[in-house]
This record gives structure tokens, C-alpha cells and sequence, in this order.
């Protein structure tokens, strides 16, 4: 009786174990279920909403950006009252070559530079599209660096990955974060150079450097003043229906062989992966710096000529509106019949550079 006892007592025992052990696997397997149901819905309406895109600009402001000691790599020929140099820092563990001019003190004279007791005023300048392998760090720009390196800023023009001598791949600055980083990078490098006012950095960008900019400055608050030319400053949808497109620009961008190499992230691949800007709106806003306006850290002043053939310029326009809108600092100026290089009023665009820097980065307290 007692053997007939303990083998039931068994067979029930093995039962509920048998019970429980089958709930806990179907519950779990119910909840693998859902979750990649509710997953693929989330991708039918345009991707996974829990995972994190490098271009976010949330998920870019908890990153971090410590920059690196900058290197003298070579002395160029001075300036006018300044000296130039090659140098290098380091990005994402590359090391990325740069031109920084440092104004020459002379307060011997009265037109004179003399440095200020906490340092220069900086200029990071963000240069405009230029095919990766053609680009060399002292070829183009020149006259725009002369204006603000003569008028008493250190100015360091940064070469990105990838251009060059500059290590990485040439990723571009629309659909990677890669460019953004190094100038990021750049700034945090700046901050601790032993001539530079870690207080008084501003930006300066054209074309594909307006985007750098502008997401800079929203990124960080370390950006006091941002001047943008001809900058690509739209939402991505306009980037996608107002720009190279047949019926407006006649001459599409292709990629330098360089960009072809490393394969240069474009737009298809994230509407692929989140969906159309109809499908997920949130993920495209999320990336893009012109939603984020009412974060930036400093006044901007926009410049843009009237019959540019590689910007439209109703992307300053955008940018001018979305400022407004948000109650920021903000300046327009478009001049009527020029080009993309404002070549036709270049004295006076850089001028207003130049004034727009002295307002917002040397004041009342620090002159020449």
C-alpha cells in the first residue's frame, strides 16, 4: 500500500512539474511572439522605434567627443599677421589633419593684434563638398580663411576622415555622423589648445558644412555663434524633393571613386531599414538638426545667393523660418544673382562674417 502510495505521489508530481514547466515555456514563447509581431509591425510602419540610429540627435548628445592634444605636423608660410600650420588631432581613434592659423600679438603698434588675457577667439571652419581624394588641407578657402585669421581668431579647418591625408572612410555628412564627430572632436581639441578661449568658439560653414554646423549646434552647447553659407539645412524630406533632383538641378551628384569604395551611406538604406518620411515622420525629425532649432547654442547668420545651382536657397530659408518660429538670433542675407561661392559679393559676405563673429565672440571687452 505504502509503494502504491509514493508511486501515484510521484506520477502527480511529475504532472505538475510537467504543467508548470509547459506554462513557463508557453508564456515565454507567447512573449517572444508578440514582441516580434509587434516588431514587424513596427517595421511596416517604419522600423524598429527601440533602436538607436548613430544620426539621432538625441543618441549623438550622450555620446562623448574628448577630442585630443593637437600636433604641429608642419610650419607653413605666415599670413599677413598670423601664422599657419598643418596639425593633426584625433576622432574615433583616426587621426585627422587640420589647418590652424594663430594671430600674430604685436601690441607695439596701435593696428596691432593683441591676445586677450584667456585667449584667441576660434573659428572651426567646415568646408563645403569637395571629392575626398582631389582635396588638399591648404588648397581652397583661402581668401575666406584670411578674413577671420587676419582679424584676430585662430581658425582650424579640419580635413574629415577620409579627405586627404585624413585616416577613415569619406562617409559624407547627410546620412552618417561620421564628418559631425571629427569637427565635435575638433571643437573638444580646440578647448584645450594653450592659445584658444575655450569660451568664444564659433562655427563657420558652407554647402555640406552648413550641416555640419548646424548639427553641431545642436548637439553641444560649446558652439557660441554659427555662420552658414549655402548650407544644406533642410528637413530630409526637402533634401529629398527640393535638391539634385531632374526637374530642378540637371546635374545629379555622384559620388567620387573614393566614396564609391567605401561605400558612402545614403538614403535608401534608412528608409529601408525605418521607413518612408510619410510611413515613420518621428524617425526622420529624429535625425534631422533642423527640428531641433530650439536647442541651438547661439545666434546664426545665413548667406545664400539667389541663383545657386548646388543649393537652393530655400533651404535658408527653411532654416531662417524654423529659427524664427522658435524665438532665436537669427540673419538672412541673399544676394540677388549670385552663385553658390557668393563669388560676386565675397568682400561683402565675408565682411558681415566677420562682423557677425566680432558681435557674438569678442563684444565690448575684448578689442584689437
Amino acid at each position: 500500500m505504502n509503494k502504491r502510495l509514493v508511486i501515484v505521489s510521484i506520477l502527480i508530481l511529475g504532472i505538475l512539474t510537467s504543467i508548470i514547466v509547459y506554462n513557463r515555456f508557453f508564456r515565454d514563447f507567447l512573449k517572444s511572439t508578440t514582441a516580434l509581431y509587434k516588431n514587424a509591425q513596427q517595421e511596416g510602419r517604419g522600423g524598429l522605434t527601440n533602436e538607436p540610429n548613430p544620426l539621432s540627435i538625441e543618441y549623438m548628445r550622450g555620446q562623448e567627443y574628448p577630442g585630443s592634444d593637437i600636433v604641429i605636423e608642419e610650419t607653413l608660410p605666415p599670413g599677413s599677421n598670423y601664422n599657419r600650420y598643418i596639425v593633426s588631432y584625433k576622432s574615433d581613434g583616426l587621426k585627422i589633419f587640420a589647418l590652424l592659423t594663430v594671430p600674430q600679438e604685436d601690441p607695439s603698434t596701435t593696428s596691432g593684434l593683441k591676445k586677450p588675457p584667456a585667449g584667441w577667439p576660434v573659428i572651426i571652419f567646415n568646408h563645403g563638398y569637395i571629392q575626398p581624394e582631389e582635396y588638399r588641407t591648404t588648397e581652397k578657402y583661402l581668401a575666406y580663411t584670411d578674413a577671420f585669421s587676419r582679424n584676430g581668431y585662430i581658425v582650424f579647418k579640419s580635413d574629415y576622415r577620409g579627405h586627404g591625408n585624413s585616416e577613415g572612410k569619406p562617409e559624407g555628412a547627410y546620412y552618417s555622423s561620421a564628418y559631425t564627430i571629427d569637427i565635435l572632436n575638433a571643437v573638444s581639441s580646440m578647448k584645450k589648445y594653450k592659445d584658444a578661449d575655450p569660451e568664444r568658439i564659433g562655427m563657420w560653414g558652407h554647402s555640406m558644412g552648413g550641416t555640419i554646423t548646424l548639427r553641431s549646434m545642436v548637439v553641444t552647447n560649446d558652439i557660441k555663434a554659427g555662420e552658414i553659407w549655402a548650407g544644406v539645412v533642410a528637413s530630409y524630406e526637402d533634401l529629398t524633393n527640393n535638391w539634385h533632383h531632374p526637374d530642378l538641378n540637371p546635374r545629379p551628384f555622384i559620388p567620387s571613386q573614393r566614396e564609391q569604395v567605401s561605400r558612402r551611406p545614403g538614403r535608401q538604406e534608412l528608409v529601408d531599414k525605418y521607413g518612408s518620411f510619410k510611413a515613420n515622420p518621428q524617425f526622420w525629425q529624429s535625425i534631422s538638426p533642423i527640428s531641433f532649432v530650439k536647442d541651438i547654442s547661439g545666434p546664426i547668420q545665413l548667406q545664400h545667393g539667389t541663383l545657386d545651382e548646388e543649393v537652393p536657397l530655400l533651404f535658408s530659408q527653411k532654416l531662417d523660418e524654423a529659427l524664427r518660429n522658435s524665438g532665436k538670433p537669427v540673419e538672412l542675407y541673399t544676394y540677388e544673382g549670385d552663385n553658390h561661392n557668393l563669388s560676386n559679393n565675397l568682400d561683402m559676405a565675408l565682411q558681415r562674417s566677420v562682423d557677425f563673429f566680432d558681435k557674438y565672440l569678442k563684444g565690448s571687452e575684448i578689442s584689437n
